[in-house]
């Protein structure tokens, strides 16, 4: 779309506006109807320890809100010669899960406890054994019940618990609502009447009743809503604090809050059942899309959905590249030392490359990179540990796939649970993070760890501000009885540019191994943990 045709698009309102609240960026990020950025904004923030709870100031909620926004009206301004009045439709994300409870005049009556908090541990396995359901303690409906069992002063005057995202929509729109991605980090959802699940409801007011308190738990709740339906419409009072500036029109479309985990799935294209993406970074998860809710409890899976609600079984694990960039800076300090300056592109791409004349195994080398404590494998600190026997091949390449592989050895044991325990079938899965700016080496190993293709898309990188802009964009451009999946599938990515690396046998037999050694290893890392004091000295 050329530079005219833009600004009478902007005019018209042919636009979608996402904006996301992630844990360290607030962005804000404006598209055309060939789902194409215009213009972003952005805020920086950090959450705060305060009195025991992680959390983020109010007024800097709405103050990142307003300077995202401003930024990406100002981009317009400068760019189109257009001052922003309206657009087509808006959405908002966050991150999900945390406890937001407002009174009955719209006043937070505890600062916002956010999904980091880890102070819900009695209240997760209380839920859990009661719904027979994995409820995490990041989970709302653990943050609600852990102020009950702490006997909170403020239990009696809650009218409304939501999320961040469900607390943004609520502020500007006054309508009370969540998309069912989000909600599915609120409370268990029931696939086949996609609402809060009934029976568990009934469970949790039974299981409260005799403290007494003047509400139930649905009057609580957000009204669940699925994609493509509209969620409420831009207040006079919304566009006011969106845009103090007083340019921005009010009866602006509102599509569903979403979390986080949802538009990740939205901007990777992963919302079809057999489908998933993977997040690589400090932590790193997957969300597969499943045919069918799972047989049975696992504490190492969580159970959300999609934002057209399709059940998704996600696997978290704490670590991942962490300590192999430890290993990258060792390694740059050596060749400095040697009077070479690499930069870290070079670095990067010499070393992992160098994984791929390795053995199939890593010659029998074994690392576990836990920086942290690691929830899949029970180890509760971290220690990262490199250990080798005499017999072992230990040379450069080896060294590396070790540490490449180990990056997804937490992972593989949680995906073992949906492959090999509950047959979930998985046709492809879309990876995105820095690892993979090296091109089909991080790939290729995912391959091999999961035995599924893992493909690389050129708009992987676009984030969750895009996501939820495609989704405020489906709910006015969607066709008839078109599907989210079909949406994505045949407009926003039909051109899409990406590579897909299939999962190569003697790799795939070499991961295997290496998991065994990994596995029965764990004990040696426990060790660690045990006696290697926190210092490292002792």
């Amino acid at each position: 779309m050329n530079h005219v045709d833009l600004k009478e698009a902007i005019t018209k309102g042919e636009t979608s506006l996402g904006i996301e609240f992630g844990s360290t960026r607030i962005k804000a990020v404006l598209i055309d109807r060939r789902f194409e950025t215009i213009a972003s904004g952005s805020y920086e923030w950090e959450n705060q320890l305060k009195d025991g709870y992680w959390t983020y100031d109010q007024e800097d909620i709405i103050t990142g809100l307003q300077t995202a926004y401003r930024e990406m009206k100002q981009e317009v301004e400068r760019n189109y010669g257009v001052t922003l009045r309206t657009v087509g439709s808006i959405g908002f994300s966050a991150m999900m899960h945390g406890y937001m409870a407002f009174d009955s005049k719209g006043e937070l009556l505890v600062p916002f406890r956010t999904w980091r908090n880890a102070t819900t541990g009695a209240a997760a396995r209380e839920l859990t054994e009661l719904f027979q359901f994995n409820i995490p303690e990041r989970w709302t409906i653990a943050h609600l019940y852990q102020a009950i069992l702490n006997q909170e002063e403020h239990l009696p005057r809650i009218d409304y618990v939501t999320t961040l995202a469900g607390y943004i929509h609520w502020l500007l729109t006054g309508n009370k609502a969540i998309g069912i991605g989000d909600a599915s980090g609120i409370f268990p959802i029931d696939e086949a009447t996609h609402n809060y699940h009934p029976a568990m409801v009934k469970q949790f007011d039974e299981r409260i009743a005799a403290k007494g308190y003047p509400w139930k738990l649905e009057d609580l709740l957000p009204k669940v809503y699925l994609s493509g339906e509209q969620a409420g419409e831009l207040t006079a009072a919304g566009a006011a604090i969106l845009d103090p500036a007083g340019d921005l029109q009010p009866g602006i479309p509102l599509c569903p809050p979403e979390g986080d985990a949802g538009t990740g799935m939205v901007a990777t294209n992963s919302v079809r059942k057999r489908t998933g993406n993977i997040s690589v970074g400090t932590s790193i998860f997957a969300m597969i899309v499943l045919e069918k809710e799972l047989s049975k409890v696992y504490p190492e899976i969580d159970m959300v959905t999609t934002p057209d609600g399709s059940p998704v079984g996600m696997v978290h694990a704490n670590n991942c590249s962490s300590d192999l960039n430890a290993w990258m800076g060792l390694f740059r300090e050596f060749s400095e030392a040697m009077g070479f300056n690499v930069d870290s592109g070079k670095l990067f791409s010499v070393l992992l490359n160098k994984s791929l004349e390795a053995d199939p195994d890593g010659g029998g080398l074994l690392s576990y990179g836990y920086l942290s404590g690691e929830n899949i494998t029970g180890i509760d600190k971290g220690r990262p540990l490199f250990v080798r026997s005499p017999e072992s091949s230990f040379n450069l390449a080896n060294f590396m796939r070790t540490h490449l592989f180990t990056a997804f050895g937490a992972l593989k044991l949680g995906m073992d649970i949906l492959t090999a325990n509950e047959q979930v079938a998985i046709d492809r899965i879309l990876a995105h993070g820095g690892l993979f700016k090296t091109p089909v080496v991080g790939q290729k190993a995912l391959a091999a760890a999961l035995n599924v293709p893992i493909s690389v898309m050129s708009t992987a990188g676009e984030g969750g501000a895009w996501g939820m802009a495609l989704l405020a964009s489906y709910m006015i451009n969607k066709d008839l009885e078109e599907g989210l999946d079909d949406f994505l599938e045949r407009k926003v990515f039909r051109d899409a540019e990406g590579v897909e690396i299939a999962p190569d046998a003697a790799d795939v037999q070499g991961f295997e191994a290496f998991m065994k050694r990994y596995q029965a290893g764990l004990a040696i890392e426990q060790a660690a943990v045990d006696h290697l004091l926190e210092n490292g000295r002792g």
